[in-house]
């Protein structure tokens, strides 16, 4: 699987976590579900948490959007669709989520009825 779109992935799952302010325990599981389904190396997961470490939250955005850019349509289409189902994973949608998701899936130049369409093709996280 494409670097950016792993990197990407994993940035924006990051803000997508921390956007209520509290990393649930099955959205840090959700995390590692991910990571092994998307087959992400444990290399790669060093590389971004190294890579988020001294960074403030606009940054961390900034680099997943950068990466995110770098990946085909279809492979945007699946990283919006995993964190519109990664919203949902803790049980409640928090305000700040779905602001987070409105603005990235524009600025990747997507629709947000298309997203949301994959995302219910997909199984749920959990």
């Amino acid at each position: 699987m494409n670097r950016n779109y792993q990197l990407g992935l994993l940035y924006l799952i990051k803000l997508l976590i921390d956007a209520d302010g509290i990393a649930d325990e099955k959205e840090l599981e959700a995390l590692r579900i991910i990571k092994d389904k998307e087959h992400i190396s444990n290399d790669v997961f060093r590389e971004f948490e190294e890579g988020f470490r001294n960074c403030n939250e606009r940054e961390v955005y900034d680099t997943g959007i950068a990466l995110i850019s770098a990946c085909s349509n279809e492979e945007k289409l699946k990283v919006f669709g995993t964190l519109y189902r990664l919203s949902e994973a803790d049980g409640r949608v928090h305000v700040k989520e779905i602001k987070l998701l409105l603005y990235s899936i524009k600025t990747a130049g997507l629709e947000f009825d298309t997203v949301v369409n994959y995302a219910r093709s997909l199984p749920p996280i959990f």
